[in-house]
């Protein structure tokens, strides 16, 4: 049996609670025989901030270089807001995406079916929601040079981003959607602002070349991307696989994380090229919700989002897509249950605290592999 390494980064806020859920589960399948997983850990965000001054020290970098895959909690709180922009939390991740070439982000948004009430939409239009947007992660205006603030005199400044992307970034990931889409429902819906955006233009012209020179069987649609957030609080059920850009993707992630109910409920994959010798690929899973500190170490956060993202991982780095689909029928299962912990909680359900909610997931998943 192969030996899988996996670097462990909490982070700060409710990430060591919710990492210690996925430490309990990794644990059992080593114990058990099921995988052989080899765990290290380092500090990430504020925590390593506060240790070593930056948002993540040279020999964390490496680890995570060295790995099969890294298992990310969360950064930030309002302990570090003052600190140096270059060191802050979040520089942690951007620099462990950017260093680890993570160009592409799936973030699926899944209701299952006992939390359809929970989402701030009607039960018909999120029941049985199954949607995946892939975004790009390593370009864009997140990237993009120049990037500065500047004084202008007379109590004035400048801010400027910069958006930019190139053609082979734009087909990179638009290959990942239509892939996924072929094993989806076949269609993918491609979201940029073409209408005053240069970068939109040639996005919309790069994905539509793409299609009909390698993927003229899957279906292509083509939105603008804020009529796109309407439409994913209309009817979301329409979408099977969204492509946007780096910003897009950050805010319509965010807006299809809450049709499940909970940021609390959803992973994500930061996947980068398949390695052509080795057939390996840098990864780094991490659940949408962040650091959450007015909660942190209360016993109160939700650890399903973290534990499907260690599923995403076993489907994505290490071809295990039977243990990883017994792990989203474990959560479903507990949910069914009326199991709930305090972000999804409501009226007629058990509270559960963070521990007893993966200890109860846990248990399913023995049951499942009896």
């Amino acid at each position: 049996m192969a030996t899988h390494k996996l670097l462990l980064l909490p982070g700060d806020g409710i990430g060591p609670e919710v990492m210690g859920e996925v430490k309990r589960l990794i644990d059992w399948l080593n114990s058990a025989g099921i995988a052989k997983f080899e765990t290290d850990t380092g500090l990430v965000g504020g925590s390593a901030y506060d240790a070593y001054k930056v948002s993540i020290s040279e020999g964390d970098m490496a680890k995570a270089k060295g790995a099969d895959a890294v298992i990310f909690g969360a950064v930030g709180g309002p302990k570090w807001d003052a600190v140096p922009y270059e060191v802050r939390p979040e520089a942690g991740l951007l620099r462990l995406r950017k260093d680890l070439a993570l160009f592409a982000n799936l973030r699926p948004a899944v209701c299952y079916p006992a939390l359809a009430d929970a989402s701030s939409l009607k039960r018909e239009a999120v029941e049985g929601l199954d949607i995946m947007i892939v975004r790009e992660l390593t370009g864009g205006v997140y990237f993009g040079e120049p990037k500065t603030i500047t004084d202008l005199g007379n109590g004035q400044k400048r801010a400027i981003d910069t958006q930019v992307y190139d053609t082979y970034e734009i087909e990179r990931i638009g290959r990942v959607a239509f892939e996924l889409a072929r094993k989806r429902k076949n269609k993918v819906t491609s979201m940029e602002k073409r209408n005053v955006m240069k970068s939109g233009v040639l996005w919309n012209e790069v994905m539509t070349q793409v299609h009909k020179r390698e993927y003229p069987d899957v279906t292509l649609e083509h939105q603008l991307a804020d009529s796109g957030g309407m439409m994913l609080v209309k009817w979301p059920k329409q979408f099977d696989v969204i492509v946007t850009d780096n910003l897009f993707g950050d805010m319509l992630s965010d807006i299809a994380a809450m049709l499940t109910g909970s940021l609390g409920m959803l992973p994500s994959a930061s996947l980068g090229e398949v390695d052509v010798k080795t057939k390996k690929r840098k990864a780094l899973y991490e659940p949408v919700h962040g650091s959450a500190p007015d909660i942190a170490g209360k016993g109160l956060a939700n650890p399903i989002a973290m534990i499907s993202s260690f599923g995403m991982a076993l489907r994505y780095s290490f071809d295990m897509g039977d243990l990883a689909d017994k792990v989203d029928q474990a959560i479903a299962a507990v949910l069914a249950s009326g199991l709930r912990t305090a972000d999804i909680k409501s009226e007629g359900t058990t509270s559960a605290s963070t521990t007893q909610m993966g200890e109860a997931i846990l248990k399913e998943l023995q049951k499942l592999h009896a």
